[in-house]
């Protein structure tokens, strides 16, 4: 809150009239000037601080989406070898199957506390729109990177649901679960393609953001 005192003396002239303006004017602007300036180191230190821990958090989720993709690689590998059991069955329903198909996934896990944080302090509004574009862009990303992943393991539970019976699972599988499992689990093959994808998006984008602080 600035202060604005009336003059001290009282005023006879035009000119007291104008200097007095003319320095309350001045004063004003000094004043105003300090408190920008204030207000920018402010807005600067946020920004700077916001910057240090979105770094830092994009670091630590680029170093564990290597561990995702592989995560991934092990579910299509496992899910390939259903398809074939579950072909098995089908073709030769008189045979006792001794193997049964498994689906085992594992949710990526991305940080966004630094992300979340720098939204709700308003640092975000005080950084360059290209800035401010590429770390939503990033955190977009892990977002469809994590959805898709949940849809997928979402889709896998109902996929085993025919062999599942009072928390026990069904002895034998007969070939019309079989069909159904496997139709089911050929949609989840062309999910994990899509996560896969979407995986190589995200370290794409790491990359070239971690690339770009380096220079």
């Amino acid at each position: 809150m600035l202060d604005v005192h009336p003059p001290s003396e009282p005023i006879h002239k035009w000119s007291d009239f104008f200097i007095h303006l003319t320095t309350i004017t001045i004063g004003l602007l000094i004043a105003l000037s300090m408190e920008g300036c204030v207000e920018w180191q402010h807005h600067r230190h946020l920004v700077h601080e916001a910057e240090s821990a979105l770094q830092t958090e994009i670091e630590g989720n680029a170093a564990k989406l290597q561990l995702a993709m592989d995560d991934v690689k092990k579910e299509q590998e496992t899910l390939s070898k259903d398809v074939v059991i579950l072909r098995k069955i089908i073709a030769e329903p008189k045979v006792p199957n001794t193997e049964s198909p498994q689906i085992n996934f594992i949710l990526p896990s991305f940080s966004d506390v630094s992300w979340e944080t720098a939204k709700s302090t308003g640092a975000l509004g005080y950084m360059p729109y290209e800035q401010a574009h590429e770390y939503s862009d990033i955190y977009d990303q892990q977002n469809e990177v994590y959805l898709a992943e949940r849809q997928a393991a979402r889709d896998a539970i109902l996929s085993v649901a025919p062999l599942v019976n009072l928390g026990h699972v069904a002895p034998k599988i007969t070939p019309e679960d079989a069909a159904l499992i496997k139709q089911r689990i050929e949609v989840l093959q062309g999910q994990l393609i899509m996560v896969a994808s979407f995986i190589t998006d995200l370290d794409e984008k790491y990359k070239k953001f971690l690339a770009d602080r380096r220079e």
